[in-house]
């Protein structure tokens, strides 16, 4: 008995946690199929009864109850009109009549193969059809004085031929009521059956959970944590401890492996206690540069804004509490001074919209240039037609990057363009797209007035402007934005010096895939 349980333990110590791991999971996936199936069929079962009865037994039993009341309406009806004379009274009966054959209609198809309901149905068709035939139809088409007479005559056998129906009616609905009530009965048996089966599968499934659980622990996470708590007493300085496996072959061969890394470690110890010593020092300056940034943004965002809100509302308001008082150069110094606060509102703004390249909006995903070329060009719609601006673009292809950053690129981008045309001659905008040695190459081609040589450096320097802000308004921060945004993505941006007239502004972005050469889109302005 020892043997065998000796060999057994043997046979199993060469077993890998891969070959563990696909035992327990073919265990699991055919106890998982069982239960499974079972829950599926105990579902089928269930479904199955419930549309049984509320797409035939109800509605068969409702249908039923409306022919009844079809024909008492017509019953109602004929009988007054037989004691009156007045045609009046036919309204009820010509109702349900109409009632009558559209019911039926829908009737006939929900009992198809219930032969004793099909019967019943026949009944009331036969009684119904003699009612109508020896009473209603001949008192209806009657005249007033003849149709009172008829209705005497036979008011007998009216009312024994509508007592037969209603019995007939009756019968109908007893029938339907017992095969609906035994559809109930059998769906609370499906129910239950099915909440057991549930019931029952959620608990093999704990139990499934618990076993894989467990195996995992002695298995795999045990030896692990063995390991990892021997790894930590290394880490902790304890460099004379050998490591002892234990668990399936492999996590055994992987102790020996991190046995020899100790040993390796021992060796680099002091090189590594030096690099760790400057990465912990850099992590420091970088998490207190990124701390200084957050409040700065924060400052800019609120503390720096809400003065100039201040000295804009005010300035306004004193203007219309005493604009009476004051003369044309006072109204024009109040002018300046809301000026200078929007002004710098928007500095702050722009300020803050910078600081946050590549530090708040930092998701890099798959992103369609066409899409955001799209959503620019959108935006910048009331710009293009009051310019008269003629926009065309090559087929963009598709980059990594942050969808905020690169549609805050192309805006940018595009409005200069807008901005700085010429007054001499119509705006043609084109942007093309060359992929070339793994980049895509861009370039944003203009007829506009242009940058002199010696200014197309400095242009991408924060604040740097060539021009008044009466003749171009803004504040100098947007081309010092796009190149943030395009060194942030691995790319580079300049001006061609060649391009005349113009401005053409060449940016790279690294490439995802190859594309093939596309035709020109158009833009109409």
């Amino acid at each position: 008995m020892n043997s065998k349980s000796g060999d057994a333990e043997g046979a199993f110590s060469t077993w890998t946690t891969r070959r563990w791991l696909w035992a327990g999971v073919s265990v699991t996936l055919i106890v998982l199929a069982v239960l499974g199936s079972l829950g599926g069929w105990a579902m089928w079962r269930t479904s199955q009864i419930t549309a049984e009865l509320v797409d035939r037994r109800s509605p068969a039993l409702i249908d039923s109850m409306r022919v009844q009341e079809a024909l008492v309406n017509q019953e109602t009806g004929i009988r007054g009109y037989g004691l009156s004379g007045q045609r009046d009274f036919l309204q009820p009966y010509m109702r349900g009549a109409a009632e009558e054959k559209v019911v039926l209609r829908r009737l006939r198809p929900l009992l198809a193969g219930d032969e004793r309901a099909r019967a019943d149905l026949a009944d009331v068709e036969r009684l119904a059809g003699s009612w109508q035939e020896r009473i209603a139809g001949p008192v209806s088409s009657a005249p007033a004085e003849e149709a009172v007479q008829l209705a005497t005559e036979r008011a007998e056998e009216g009312k024994s031929t509508f007592d037969s129906l209603r019995k007939a009616l009756a019968r109908q609905q007893s029938h339907l009521e017992a095969e609906r009530a035994t559809a109930s009965r059998e769906l609370r048996h499906a129910m239950k059956l099915r909440n057991w089966m549930f019931a029952v599968i959620a608990v093999v499934i704990v139990l499934v959970a618990f076993v894989v659980f467990e195996g995992l622990r002695r298995g795999i996470t045990g030896p692990l944590s063995l390991l990892g708590s021997d790894a930590r007493d290394v880490a902790q300085g304890r460099f004379d401890l050998a490591l002892v496996g234990k668990g399936p072959a492999d996590l055994r061969q992987l102790t020996s492996d991190v046995e020899s890394m100790r040993r390796r470690l021992v060796e680099e110890l002091q090189s590594s206690e030096a690099s760790r010593t400057l990465l912990d020092e850099q992590a420091a300056d970088l998490k207190r540069s990124n701390a200084e940034l957050e409040q700065f943004a924060y400052v800019a965002s609120h503390d720096l804004q809400e003065p100039l809100r201040k000295v804009s509302s005010f300035t306004q308001l004193l203007q219309r509490r005493y604009g009476s008082q004051l003369d044309e150069r006072a109204d024009q110094y109040i002018a300046f001074a809301v000026d200078g606060a929007n002004r710098m509102q928007v500095l702050i703004n722009d300020l803050l919209a910078f600081s946050r390249v590549g530090r708040v909006h930092n998701e890099h995903q798959t992103v369609d240039l066409e899409e955001v070329m799209s959503k620019t060009l959108d935006n910048l719609s009331v710009a293009v037609e009051e310019s008269g601006a003629e926009i065309t673009h090559d087929v963009l292809p598709t980059v990594v990057g942050d969808t905020t950053q690169l549609s805050m690129l192309w805006q940018n981008l595009l409005s200069n363009a807008i901005k700085f045309r010429s007054s001499d001659r119509t705006p043609h905008i084109h942007v093309s797209a060359v992929s070339a040695d793994g980049v895509w190459e861009f370039a944003v081609s203009d007829n506009g007035i242009g940058i002199a040589p010696e200014f197309q450096e400095k242009v991408f320097i924060l604040f740097q402007r060539l021009h008044t802000k009466d003749a171009y308004p803004g504040t100098g921060i947007g081309l010092a934005m796009c190149k943030k945004i395009v060194e942030f993505h691995g790319g580079t941006i300049g001006i061609d010096p060649d391009h005349t007239p113009g401005t053409r502004l060449v940016l790279t972005l690294p490439a995802v895939e190859a594309a093939p050469a596309v035709p020109e889109r158009k833009t109409q302005p």
